[in-house]
């Protein structure tokens, strides 16, 4: 991937990085209320970005469809990505913090500007694959891994699987995981789904742990296929 060089702020590349995680939701575009909630602004404020990144040809915004981002800015949206990643990468395997911890810190340093610093810290984590929510982190040439998964709660009783990631990394779900010692590489079985409410019954070392549907529908697992 050709690295793009451009002057942005801080608030630029968040909303870049932001537009780039709503499309794979809004395909069409995402519109200025959807991308107003997720930046918790104002939808006059997002107005003026718009304005602004689509100046830069960053963004490209159609009327009642909403805004996507250009290749230059999805390019941009890649690399912030990528540096995120690898940031907390690095904290939990080389600093010893926890999972749920990480992510504010990587907010801050996902705005370096050096390619050389993140070239060589990608070298330095002999270039990882996954960063410990398990999500992909993006290649130098801004390609992501692909990985078979399903979140859980479209699991059917019987079914296994091992736990690759999860779609809410806030600190409070991260943490209620620790607690119920939900990590990932887990391998995880089905034993009862209740059809009133969608809550789970699973095993996992040996032990039978009760989940709720919201829980079920935030951990994502690769399945198994049973001999």
């Amino acid at each position: 991937m050709c690295v793009i060089k451009i002057e942005m702020t801080l608030s630029e590349e968040n909303y870049l990085k932001s537009i780039f995680h709503l499309e794979k939701k809004y395909v069409r575009g995402v519109s200025t209320n959807a991308l107003a909630e997720e930046m918790e602004t104002k939808a006059s404020s997002v107005t003026d970005m718009i304005k602004k990144l689509s100046e830069k040809n960053l963004v490209n915004y159609k009327k009642y469809q909403g805004v996507k981002l250009s290749e230059k800015g999805n390019s941009i949206a890649v690399q912030i990505i990528r540096k995120h990643r690898l940031w907390e990468y690095f904290l939990v395997e080389k600093l010893d913090f926890n999972w749920d911890e990480v992510h504010d810190i990587a907010e801050q340093l996902e705005h370096i500007k050096s390619d050389e610093l993140i070239s060589k810290l990608d070298k330095f984590l002999e270039y990882p694959k996954r960063d410990p929510h398990g999500d992909p982190i993006p290649d130098a040439e801004g390609n992501f891994a692909n990985l078979e998964k399903k979140i859980l709660a479209e699991f059917n009783e019987g079914d296994q699987g091992i736990c690759v990631g999860v779609k809410d990394s806030s600190a409070a779900f991260l943490q209620y995981l620790d607690r119920n010692k939900i990590k990932l590489g887990k391998s995880i079985t089905i034993l009862e789904k209740e059809q009133f409410d969608g809550s789970m019954i699973l095993k996992m070392n040996n032990k039978e742990l009760t989940i709720s549907k919201v829980a079920a529908n935030n951990i994502y697992l690769k399945p198994v296929a049973l001999d």
